[in-house]
């Protein structure tokens, strides 16, 4: 590479810059979460050999609702939570606890 050739930008080094914003890491956990919720309630609703139609009947919850959250396109309060893991057959445990930040 030549000096006049401007440097590649790695997506790691992208990415890290972004992260670096509050903004933006603030946005990357709320998703994260939504994320990780919802493949546990969809793992649990498989494990259990019910549709989304049986989850959301026993949850109190609409079908595209129950569709939405395992999609991780919604953040559900704490009463549909409650209702979710009771429907599941679960405890639901809410923690608090210090920032840990994510390497790239």
């Amino acid at each position: 590479m030549s000096q006049d050739t401007p440097r590649r930008t790695r997506l790691a080094e992208v990415r890290q810059a972004r992260m670096d914003r509050p903004e933006v890491a603030a946005a990357y956990e709320q998703t994260r979460l939504r994320y990780e919720l919802a493949e546990a309630v969809r793992l649990r609703r498989e494990e259990l050999g019910w549709s989304q139609r049986q989850l959301a009947e026993r949850a109190g919850m609409s079908q595209p609702g129950a569709a939405r959250l395992e999609a991780g396109g919604t953040t559900p309060t704490l009463p549909l939570l409650e209702q979710l893991a009771q429907a599941l057959g679960l405890t639901l445990n809410v923690s608090l606890g210090p920032r840990q930040r994510r390497s790239a």
